[in-house]
């Protein structure tokens, strides 16, 4: 039996696993399940005898176009593909960046548990795809604005109530503009990135000028501070989570720093405060 410590046992192991017929192969005459090695080098478009050699361990280390190829044939999920490359090469993969689609009811219902801390989902090019009832009361009401417009940049650049909100705009959005490009380039996301930054180079000379600077900083931990409406000044402390198997997505969870500030915040998303009542700041 393939131990699976090695890259032909693993391979050989997932091409045993697939259906010859689903993928357009005959299924009769077939000593062992699966398919067999020369309709995976067919697949990967690469020599049958050179496969053979790579899982038996003979065929040398692969190149991470070839084992790429081969993983497609393989139909292998993102996690077996790493798994793959670790394997034939000692590393991961390069980063395939891919536009986000949507979340799980369950991360849904992790941000919702928050209910006195705004916390949102976004992408590595800082739209954001989910966010809470907190979120929405303190932070901007995304489901009002439509999903291209649901991206922090845009906000923070061409949005007047959101810049408003900021008690230090020109700090902030440096911050922003930075954490965006490193966030951005390490998810191999260049291309979107860079029409992103086109288009608001062209919208705001503000955004133009923070954008030659090439500044570059992790997201990492502080303190937001912000004018609301209704309740006046806030000071969240926010963090960055990863979500496990989702290296698309980035949680941003912002806690309130004083408990009375947690309060009015619950009280804003129960509807006890009209978010258009002028309230004095403290």
């Amino acid at each position: 039996m393939p131990d699976g410590t090695s890259l032909g046992s693993y391979l050989r192991d997932r091409r045993i696993r697939l259906d010859p017929v689903a993928l357009g192969f005959s299924a009769s005459r077939r000593r062992t399940p699966g398919l067999r090695r020369e309709e995976v080098a067919q697949r990967a478009n690469i020599s049958a005898t050179w496969y053979t050699w790579l899982e038996q361990g003979r065929g040398g280390a692969p190149s991470a176009h070839v084992l790429d190829r081969i993983a497609n044939a393989l139909m292998l999920t993102d996690v077996e593909r790493e798994h793959v490359f670790i394997l034939g090469l000692g590393r991961s993969p390069e980063i395939r960046y891919q536009p986000v689609s949507g979340i799980t009811p369950r991360l849904q219902r992790v941000l919702d548990a928050m209910e006195a801390s705004p916390a949102i989902l976004r992408t590595a090019t800082w739209d954001v795809v989910a966010w809470n009832r907190a979120a929405a009361v303190t932070l901007t009401d995304y489901a009002t604005l439509a999903p291209k417009d649901r991206n922090v940049l845009r906000l923070m650049f061409l949005n007047p109530r959101v810049r408003a909100a900021q008690l230090d705009w020109e700090s902030v959005a440096r911050f922003v503009v930075a954490v965006f490009r490193g966030d951005a380039t390490r998810a191999g996301a260049a291309a979107t990135m860079q029409a992103l930054a086109d288009e608001l180079c062209q919208a705001s000379p503000e955004f133009a000028a923070m954008w030659r600077d090439n500044d570059v900083r992790d997201f990492g931990e502080g303190v937001k501070r912000l004018r609301h409406p209704a309740i006046g000044e806030l000071a969240l402390e926010y963090s960055a989570f990863a979500v496990d198997g989702r290296p698309d997505l980035a949680m941003l969870v912002y806690n309130p720093v004083d408990p009375r500030d947690a309060d009015r915040i619950k009280a804003l998303t129960a509807g006890k405060i009209l978010k258009t009542q002028t309230s004095k700041a403290r």
